[in-house]
């Protein structure tokens, strides 16, 4: 089956289409349903016809995009008309909703003249926060945005235009970086002379490029003043005329510096890319085929030839998706009038710095693990970071409100915590932890030191000022993959081969002479990160340890668990992953160390979780969970649970609610904990779930995670004497990021 045949299935699929309107509010009871329409409806109808800016406050319109279109130009596709043009649409909608969780009704128009579109659209104003004009043809599109822009207080974007501007923009602000050159200098050649390329030429003077070193060739050759003067242009195109003799796009490519395609493909050969100046800059951006293949153009000639596409499958793909989701996402919670340049410069730069930094994990996997590093094969982010949403919307909020678009005050360290709660609960809660632990960072000892991944996060660590990382491994190897991957930091190495690792050996001699440790065997054991780590930590040369990246989950909680052991009020370790979901989080213990556990092994575990819980700011709600609920089954399995959850709840010193044995379907569902035990002493879910051994634990955490689409954050180890916590093989940087924040905390809190 082709492309377009799967195309056309996933369309049609019940139900047709790509979108579908769903309610934010309940709609479970008649009073529900009487808040959300009659009569309650009434109220926020007069606070906004006596103030119309609280639209803002009680509807969707701070949140909502109209995507216009008379589909008079859709790429790849002409005049299909407006309604052949609605998939187009619907698609932006996804896009907005995906990657900036923005809503948007798709609106096609069936109008034939840009003074209809005109009237039409600024006829919306009342309901929409913003409008994303799509696949206009111009000229028209040029007088449709600039009357829109005049005419109506909300942002007007025609993203054909300015989106290609922007992000081609963002690559040529590295491109020009790598290839040594400055923008003012370049001599650029545009292949195409359209909305595209007329925006593009624009944003490019806005960087710093000089106008009169732009180059602009159309179908009949380059646009000069002769041809101007002759009427063969349209006022749009006479503004980049020049001042030169007549030829076509070869004679114009000879010596320039970069080359802009937004034309057709296959126009561009080997010989007119080795005609220009050293180091070129080539965008080809013609879709489905660019200009000049890829492949071809870097294999032109010997110099460095920075070549970027509209491609997915070419390394720089010059993709809109990276701009007008988070454009609008910053134009609207500014409550922007408009997107002005000042936006538009602040986007592409954002988006340029974000190129520099060390790409996340989940990236590069996205994209075939394929190296991502800042250089000619990689000058703009991808599509798929989520990175770009709190980057590039805080930088165009900000420009609004320098720029004096804005009608409202943002604080922008707290706005960029509110995007990130956008892409999921669990950013949300990590970023309550990592904010206590950036007040007072703590030395963390990073066990597997001379990883990749280690290295990369004690990179994050450091330039996010988390904590102190102390990374243990070979210290040649850990600069040489420092260099490697372009990251300029200083971070404190411990070489087993070369440090003095005598005090830490004698540490462990005293700690295990008498579980059969010899002195010998000591000073062999230290040169063991895991070892050396655990002793430094017991010693106080560290205040916390993250280990296991390398190792078995066993065999690297094993140090740690000899030199450091238990707290002093703990007898038993335990293992716990935080689940988030959309709207709540459920801690899960015990998924990593206590295999069968007794009443006892309960008890402790229990209170660790709700003291951990509530560094995330979340008190606890505890459930032991079985097959049973309050006696239903009686067996012995059952009541060492039930007897736990009884002793914990005479306890004194336990201030949260815990109930048990009950299964877990009783455990979350409001509903059946309500209706069926009203005597228990959880009146709302659970958010802690106590497993009755390691096997269920395990089992049920991840098909939590992978069948209820929670996001995972763990094993976090509680009940340790020192903060420690052991990753598992094939965690990501975000992971080693995430837990040494938590043990900063842990830290924090016993100091």
């Amino acid at each position: 089956m082709g492309l377009d045949e799967d195309a056309l299935d996933y369309h049609r699929e019940d139900p047709p289409g790509k979108i579908e309107i769903s309610t934010t509010k309940p709609t479970n009871t008649q009073r529900d349903l009487s808040l959300a329409y009659s009569p309650g409806v009434a109220a926020p109808c007069r606070e906004i016809r006596d103030d119309a800016e609280k639209a803002y406050s009680y509807t969707t319109k701070g949140n909502m995009v109209a995507v216009v279109s008379d589909g008079s130009a859709v790429l790849g596709l002409g005049d299909i008309g407006p309604e052949a043009s609605k998939p187009v649409m619907e698609g932006k909608g996804v896009l907005f909703k995906r990657f900036a969780d923005i809503d948007v009704f798709d609106i096609e128009l069936d109008h034939d003249s840009a003074e209809q579109m005109v009237n039409t659209i600024s006829a919306m104003e009342p309901t929409f926060g913003g409008i994303n004009l799509e696949d206009i043809k111009a000229p028209e599109c040029f007088e449709v945005e600039e009357r829109l822009r005049e005419e109506m207080s909300v942002p007007v974007f025609h993203d054909d235009q300015h989106g290609t501007a922007i992000i081609s923009g963002a690559a040529l602000l590295n491109a020009v970086d790598i290839s040594g050159k400055t923008l003012d200098e370049l001599d650029i050649v545009f292949s195409g002379a359209g909305a595209s390329a007329i925006a593009s030429a624009r944003f490019y003077v806005s960087l710093g490029a000089d106008k009169e070193k732009i180059t602009m060739c159309d179908s009949g050759g380059i646009i000069t003043q002769s041809r101007a003067e002759a009427g063969d242009v349209n006022e749009f195109k006479r503004e980049f005329a020049t001042d030169v003799p007549e030829g076509d796009l070869a004679d114009a490519m000879a010596g320039a510096d970069v080359f802009v395609g937004l034309s057709v493909g296959g126009i561009v050969d080997q010989e007119m890319v080795r005609s220009m100046a050293d180091n070129p800059i080539i965008f080809a951006m013609a879709n489905p085929d660019p200009e000049i293949d890829y492949d071809e153009a870097k294999q032109a000639r010997d110099d460095t030839v920075i070549v970027a596409t509209g491609r997915s499958d070419y390394p720089n793909q010059v993709n809109n998706v990276l701009g007008f989701p988070f454009i609008f996402r910053g134009a609207l919670d500014a409550r922007a009038t408009e997107i002005n340049e000042e936006m538009k410069v602040a986007a592409a730069e954002a988006l340029a710095t974000l190129s520099r930094e060390d790409v996340p994990d989940a990236v590069v996997k996205a994209y075939g693990d394929d190296p991502l590093q800042f250089g000619p094969d990689y000058i703009i982010p991808k599509p798929l970071d989520p990175r770009v949403l709190f980057e590039v919307a805080p930088a165009v909020a900000n420009a609004a409100m320098e720029s004096g678009a804005a009608r409202r005050e943002l604080d922008l360290e707290a706005y960029v915590e509110q995007l990130e709660a956008r892409l999921g609960k669990s950013r949300e809660m990590m970023r309550v932890v990592l904010n206590k632990a950036k007040t007072d960072p703590k030395r963390v000892v990073l066990a597997d030191g001379d990883d990749e991944k280690t290295i990369r996060a004690a990179y994050q660590l450091i330039d996010q000022q988390i904590a102190q990382p102390v990374l243990l491994g070979d210290q040649q190897e850990i600069w040489q993959t420092m260099e490697r991957l372009g990251l300029s930091f200083e971070p404190e190495i411990i070489d087993p081969d070369e440090a003095n690792l005598d005090p830490y050996a004698d540490r462990l001699y005293e700690l295990r002479k008498r579980d059969g440790v010899t002195k010998r065997e000591a000073e062999e054991m230290v040169e063991d990160g895991n070892y050396l780590g655990s002793v430094m930590v017991e010693m106080g040369d560290a205040d916390a340890m993250l280990s296991g990246l390398m190792h078995h989950y066993p065999s690297a909680l094993r140090p740690p668990l000899q030199v450091i052991g238990t707290a002093e009020d703990a007898d038993y370790a335990a293992g716990v992953y935080m689940l988030t979901f959309k709207n709540r989080v459920i801690f899960c213990v015990d998924a990593t160390v206590n295999q069968d556990p007794g009443e006892d092994v309960f008890v402790e575990i229990t209170q660790h979780t709700a003291e951990l819980a509530r560094r995330f700011n979340v008190e606890p709600r505890a459930a032991l969970l079985s097959y049973s609920d309050f006696g239903s089954v009686d067996t012995p399995g059952t009541r060492k649970i039930r007897s736990a959850a009884e002793t914990l709840r005479k306890d004194p010193t336990v201030d949260f609610p815990v109930d048990g044995e009950m299964q877990a379907d009783t455990a979350v569902v409001e509903e059946m904990l309500n209706e069926n035990y009203s005597f228990s002493e959880l009146d709302e879910p659970a958010n802690i779930l106590v497993f009755p051994n390691l096997e269920a634990g395990n089992i049920g955490y991840k098909l939590l995670q992978r069948l209820g689409g929670a996001e995972a954050i763990g094993p976090m180890l509680v009940g340790m004497d020192e903060p420690v916590h052991v990753l598992q093989r094939g965690d990501e940087v975000k992971d080693i990021v995430n837990l040494a924040g938590v043990a900063v905390v842990d830290a924090q809190q016993r100091e």
